[in-house]
């Protein structure tokens, strides 16, 4: 499908050459599907793992063979673009494949079999765990997607898709905290230079909570309401968890819980890995009025790998989404400004779990992006007087 625009006597014309791949997000939910089918297929139990293996080896390499589009829209399509339902309906597929994935591994965790086979041990049940959070990880991404737009019905999607994961705040905390402090050290979502992955974790997992119930209780207070109401919505947002995951402990019983918290806390965990890589070390300038400069597509590292932002809906074109929140994911485009990771996300993440490696490739990167003035970066406390001694600058 091509899109036009006339300009003046010139007629421009842009194809979506990743149109029909984008559909292919709506695979993630099958995850647990495909290792039951290999389990089933070949008889050895180590399938179960399958999920963890497809997000950090598989794609990973789709990533290296499908190689880089930096393919941008003109300006001139970009409302016809913007408008093209096939794409809203792509993100609105995965919700219910979402949820059927996250149900019948809850049927699985309660003792059902399928097709004869024997219930799952408790290693087997780890493994399914791992594949649904993979699925409920990007599921949170697609909340994100879905969570900016103007549409209340998008908005309320987001909230489901949100829910299997119990953490819904990250609605609020998003889009009304971390969209306005990003890139500076006010934001528990953007890590700095020096600070390892997992001293990221709890600081950005504590500090969104905290952040989005803060924004929501001042919401409320300017309204004269009290912030226990379900009219917060960071308590109408866990409401849907509750429901969720009471049901599915009606359906299946009680012993599933254990399995429910880990595929949540292995989905915050890939959301907050992206979280960790997205703003690596970037930080917006302070003006002498005291406040931080405008967001620019300096302050978000972006990737154009073709694998990964097909499954993530063009959330490695971050620079544009942080300039344009509201703009749909296929309408994003690649800043040359834009410092660039060396591969797309689910390769980056890997690199992430061993520090050293870690920095040794992104902490001269970062340095290179601020032309070796290391004070203009996001710099972690701990590391400040070295970086700074190192570089030569006064502390």
């Amino acid at each position: 499908m091509a899109f036009q625009a006339t300009v003046g006597d010139q007629q421009i014309v842009w194809r979506d050459t990743k149109r029909y791949l984008w559909i292919m997000g709506a695979i993630i939910p099958l995850i647990p599907f495909a290792a039951w089918g290999l389990v089933a297929w070949t008889g050895q139990d180590i399938f179960w793992y399958f999920g963890p293996f497809f997000v950090f080896a598989v794609i990973p390499v789709f990533d290296l063979i499908a190689g880089l589009d930096r393919n941008n829209p003109p300006d001139e399509v970009l409302q016809a673009l913007e408008n093209d339902k096939y794409y809203r309906w792509v993100t609105y597929l995965f919700i219910p494949a979402q949820l059927v994935s996250l149900i019948w591994g809850a049927y699985l965790f309660g003792g059902g079999t399928f097709g004869g086979s024997a219930p799952l041990d408790v290693v087997d049940k780890i493994g399914l765990a791992l594949a649904l959070g993979m699925v409920a990880g990007i599921g949170i991404n697609t909340a994100h997607e879905l969570g900016h737009k103007k549409e209340e019905h998008e908005r309320w999607f987001a909230r489901v898709a949100l829910a299997q994961t119990f953490y819904g705040h990250f609605f609020i905390e998003h889009n009304r905290g971390h969209h306005v402090r990003v890139a500076t050290p006010e934001d528990p979502a953007s890590s700095r230079i020096g600070e390892t992955v997992w001293e990221f974790m709890p600081r950005t997992v504590s500090g969104s909570l905290r952040s989005a119930w803060g924004l929501e209780k001042r919401r409320l207070e300017r309204r004269e309401q009290s912030h226990w109401t379900i009219r917060n919505d960071v308590l109408n947002a866990w409401a849907f968890s509750v429901v969720l995951w009471g049901g599915l402990m009606i359906a299946f019983g009680w012993e599933i819980f254990p399995y429910l918290v880990l595929q949540a806390v292995v989905g915050i965990w890939l959301l907050e890995s992206v979280n960790y890589l997205e703003h690596y070390g970037m930080l917006r300038a302070r003006q002498e009025s005291g406040r931080f400069e405008r967001v620019n597509p300096s302050h978000s590292w972006n990737s154009n790998n073709i694998g990964t932002n097909v499954l993530l809906y063009h959330l490695q074109r971050h620079s544009d989404h942080h300039a344009n929140p509201t703009r749909r994911y296929q309408a994003l485009r690649d800043y040359k400004e834009s410092p660039v990771l060396p591969t797309g996300y689910a390769g980056m993440i890997v690199l992430t779990w061993v520090p050293a490696i870690w920095r040794r490739t992104m902490d001269k990167r970062v340095v290179e992006h601020y032309d070796g003035d290391i004070t203009r970066a996001n710099l972690h406390p701990r590391n400040r007087d070295k970086w700074l001694e190192k570089y030569g600058a006064a502390a």
